[in-house]
């Protein structure tokens, strides 16, 4: 059974403006009707979650693009053995971004303190 790109936004609860993002990508595949209207497998359901969890967790259009299929054809699918290296190098990225935020946090407390009444730094 095929979708319309209605139904698939639907089932999805993605846009269609994000669909046809997806399609123009090729993370997501249609097919075109005489009428011109896109229309997509019963697979493309668990390929546009899987590209919503992916980007949730700060991958990039480029970086599921070059996944294996293995990464968008298993709903939920956390781990390939191909993809094991980016999926460090993220973690390590996220890790560097914590750290960064943490100091400016503290540079920031130790301003606010300083301002304090009866500081005198």
């Amino acid at each position: 059974m095929q979708l319309s790109i209605g139904e698939l936004a639907q089932k999805t609860g993605v846009s269609v403006r994000a669909i046809r993002h997806y399609d123009a990508q090729g993370l997501v595949t249609s097919t075109r009707a005489e009428n011109g209207y896109r229309y997509f497998s019963q697979r493309a359901v668990t390929q546009v979650r899987q590209i919503r969890r992916l980007i949730g967790i700060g991958f990039s259009i480029a970086e599921i693009r070059a996944f294996p299929d293995c990464m968008l054809l298993v709903e939920g699918a956390a781990f390939c053995p191909e993809t094991q290296a980016v999926q460090y190098q993220r973690l390590a990225d996220i890790e560097r971004q914590i750290d960064e935020l943490e100091q400016r946090r503290a540079r920031l407390m130790a301003t606010l303190a300083s301002a304090l009444p009866g500081n005198n730094a």
